[in-house]
């Protein structure tokens, strides 16, 4: 069994006008609800073996903070560029050759990948998958590259207003 928590990044802050969307920070209110999602995957004993962020400022931010809340080394978070601009079928296209190894990996990415990402997997579909929010999806498989066509089940669809 492989199971996938989908995260979108916290919310962060527009308010320097002459920083790069990229480089945009967390906001004290993001930390604060991610806080809140942190003792939800506590509570669910989520513990990914390892997580894949976007390299965007508020996304790496988001990852690292959610490792440190859940007790995981920072080495097991692996930044990757090509997740800042992915589409859903990039963003699928990173399981193809993620190490089986892994049984529970975390995605932290941005919308709106991320709602046509999970809603690949949601039945019935999300609207918009907001800050801080995470799908956690189960698949009856052994490999990653499966998980397409694999059977599976929603463990949950939680964000910090349902907290």
């Amino acid at each position: 069994m492989k199971e996938l928590i989908v995260v979108r990044h916290a919310k962060s802050s527009w308010d320097h006008a002459g920083l790069a969307d990229h480089e945009r920070p967390l906001l004290e209110k993001g930390k604060k609800r991610t806080r809140k999602i942190i003792s939800y995957l506590q509570e669910q004993g989520v513990k990914p073996e390892f997580i894949l962020s976007s390299s965007a400022l508020r996304a790496r931010e988001t990852a690292f903070y959610i490792a440190m809340g859940l007790g995981l080394e920072k080495g097991l978070v692996k930044v990757d560029p090509a997740l800042y601009h992915a589409d859903a079928d990039q963003l699928m296209e990173q399981f193809d050759d993620l190490s089986d190894s892994f049984n529970s990996v975390m995605l932290v990415g941005h919308n709106p990948a991320l709602t046509n990402f999970v809603n690949l997997f949601l039945v019935p579909a999300i609207d918009w998958l907001p800050t801080s929010g995470v799908v956690a999806l189960q698949f009856e498989t052994d490999r990653w590259d499966e998980i397409r066509s694999a059977q599976r089940t929603v463990r949950f669809v939680i964000f910090p207003k349902l907290i």
